[in-house]
């Protein structure tokens, strides 16, 4: 691991811009391009957003966000010790929303999967979920 760096934050909304920028910052020694930048707080975003809105329904509660670069790649993980994800498969299809009266367009995994190299989406021990996104940013290596 040429790098690596880790983020608690609470689970409340406002935490999703500082989150996104820390990891955007993170990456920068990697030299991204603007859209690779883009993507990457997107992808971030998303994860992040789903901790607040599902895994802990609005209540309090820890994100950890842990970032690594190792061998021109950026790894990130998006923790959370919340509700878990009872289907992740059913999940991770596109539209598919647990709250579709609070307007959720069901697209977070579709995004985060679309915008990074790799994706994947795992139950965290003894609660909660996991989402480890690999955004390949350096071939030179």
């Amino acid at each position: 691991m040429d790098n690596f760096m880790t983020l608690k934050v609470k689970s409340v909304s406002r935490n999703e811009a500082f989150v996104r920028s820390a990891v955007a910052a993170f990456a920068a020694e990697l030299n991204p391009t603007v859209d690779e930048l883009g993507d990457i707080k997107t992808a971030v975003s998303e994860a992040v957003t789903n901790c607040v809105v599902h895994a802990y329904d609005g209540g309090d509660g820890i994100i950890t966000v842990n970032a690594s670069i190792e061998n021109g790649s950026l790894h990130i993980e998006v923790i959370d010790e919340g509700c878990g994800i009872e289907d992740i498969d059913r999940a991770r299809t596109a539209f598919f929303t647990t709250k579709p009266d609070a307007e959720r367009s069901g697209m977070g995994f579709t995004v985060m999967e679309t915008f990074m190299d790799s994706l994947e989406v795992m139950h965290n021990t003894p609660k909660g979920t996991v989402v480890r996104m690999t955004k390949r940013l350096c071939t030179e290596i």
